[in-house]
């Protein structure tokens, strides 16, 4: 007897705050018109997909004291999108992140509760956090969140929320709740009914160390970037390993990088879009903002057709607030140089070859062969697919992937549960009897 290969996880996350959206593409839509977001939420669905997911930004960014509108400006609030969806949608997880620095216990289980309720039990919470006083300052305590203390705060803050949702019992009786804690000392009665999950179903995106902690002690899934099959294998042992400690089994959490796909009828159709993509997605002044973000001072003198400069970054810099500046400037700058010279690379080629997440690339064929041998090899359980277009970027993934990937039996052909829980095969941890 043959047993059953390990399936694929899937969700859409709706591109926006970022500059991988190709917004010049004349098939792109609006950020912001309920159409763009129902269009690729139902695209999701009838893909059979664990979850539709939402990023976050509390505050629009700046370069150099400018808003940075090489990106998109401005995006709804996520979890007042996702009621709206939940009326559209039957089946689809609803997934937003929600910032838990700058939020308090009561109020947000209170809203990701009655989301659930709402959509009969498909509710999600990407927890981040942060520690910038830039994004603060739209704030009442402003930065008042040393960065050792985000992950201690982020932790009580989600076991605070699980405390409110056990708070009443699932025959529907409701339980006076006391919180003491480093951050938060709260008392009294939930206002909201267990819900269908119990617990919406918990995210945790980070790849650092206190990440993946955070993740094993905390979270349903990780949302984690890996550019090679070796190192997502790396990875997803390392996170599994650290569950034993809580007590928790391998499967109790999901691994699900953030992935590009780009789809071609012949290797070299897809090959060349790919790399039209990312021409479109890296212009030349996005090349060198892109640059002034790592070296922290003004490189508009500099051509984006000619070589990388040869001063060192500012590490201290402010030059771009409101993004996260990832790792030691002065080891990127080396990486990016080193990446340079042995290329030929000009600025531009630099940042397109640098910045690039990792990508399926080829026929349909190919991507859910690849995609297939990923989960197969514990290189992830799955896959949040980031399209480069909104609202109608998986279109082609839903039409011509997803039926090659049900043909191998890696992927449902049919929802077997109502809740999130059940799309993921996790069980509701608070549950009392």
């Amino acid at each position: 007897m043959t047993s059953r290969p390990k399936q694929i996880h899937l969700a859409a996350h709706f591109p926006g705050v970022n500059n991988t959206t190709v917004w010049m593409d004349p098939r792109s839509g609006s950020q912001i018109d309920f159409s763009s977001f129902e269009h690729l939420a139902r695209t999701a669905e009838r893909g059979l997909f664990d979850f539709f997911f939402l990023a976050e930004g509390l505050r629009l960014r700046e370069h150099n004291g400018r808003i940075h509108d090489l990106d998109v400006v401005g995006r709804p609030e996520s979890i007042t999108v996702l009621n709206a969806l939940a009326a559209v949608t039957e089946r689809l997880g609803l997934a937003a992140t929600v910032n838990a620095t700058f939020n308090e216990p009561y109020e947000l289980a209170r809203r990701f509760a009655s989301l659930d309720h709402l959509s009969g039990g498909r509710a999600a919470w990407n927890v981040v956090t942060s520690s910038d006083a830039f994004t603060g300052e739209n704030f009442r305590r402003g930065g008042f969140l040393d960065r050792a203390d985000r992950y201690t705060r982020a932790a009580e803050f989600v076991a605070a929320a699980r405390e409110l949702w056990d708070s009443w019992t699932p025959d529907g009786t409701p339980r006076p709740f006391a919180h003491t804690g480093r951050h938060f000392t709260i008392d009294g009665e939930f206002g909201v009914p267990r819900s269908p999950q119990g617990h919406p179903v918990v995210i945790q995106a980070g790849d650092s160390d206190e990440g993946r902690e955070f993740a094993a002690s905390t979270a349903d899934i990780i949302f984690t970037r890996h550019g090679s099959l070796e190192a997502g294998r790396a990875f997803y042992a390392d996170v599994k390993r650290r569950l034993a400690r809580y007590g928790r089994a391998p499967e109790e959490l999901k691994i699900m990088p953030g992935v590009t796909l780009v789809l071609g009828d012949t290797p070299a159709d897809a090959r060349e879009k790919a790399a039209e993509i990312r021409r479109q997605q890296v212009s030349p002044q996005t090349a060198i903002l892109t640059l002034e973000q790592i070296w922290g001072v003004d490189l508009s003198g500099h051509d984006p057709d000619g070589p990388l400069p040869d001063i060192d970054p500012d590490p201290e810099s402010q030059l771009a607030q409101g993004r996260v500046r990832h790792g030691d400037p002065l080891a990127v700058a080396a990486k990016w140089r080193a990446l340079s010279e042995e290329k030929g690379l000009s600025i531009r080629q630099t940042v397109i070859e640098a910045t690039g997440r990792q990508s399926f690339i080829g026929t349909p064929e190919a991507v859910a062969a690849e995609l297939a041998e990923f989960v197969a090899a514990d290189a992830a359980d799955g896959f949040i697919l980031v399209p480069h277009l909104t609202p109608g970027g998986l279109d082609d993934f839903v039409d011509r992937v997803v039926p090659l990937l049900q043909e191998r039996g890696v992927f449902r052909t049919a929802y077997t549960g109502p809740t999130l829980r059940d799309h993921l095969g996790l069980t509701d941890p608070g549950e009392r009897g």
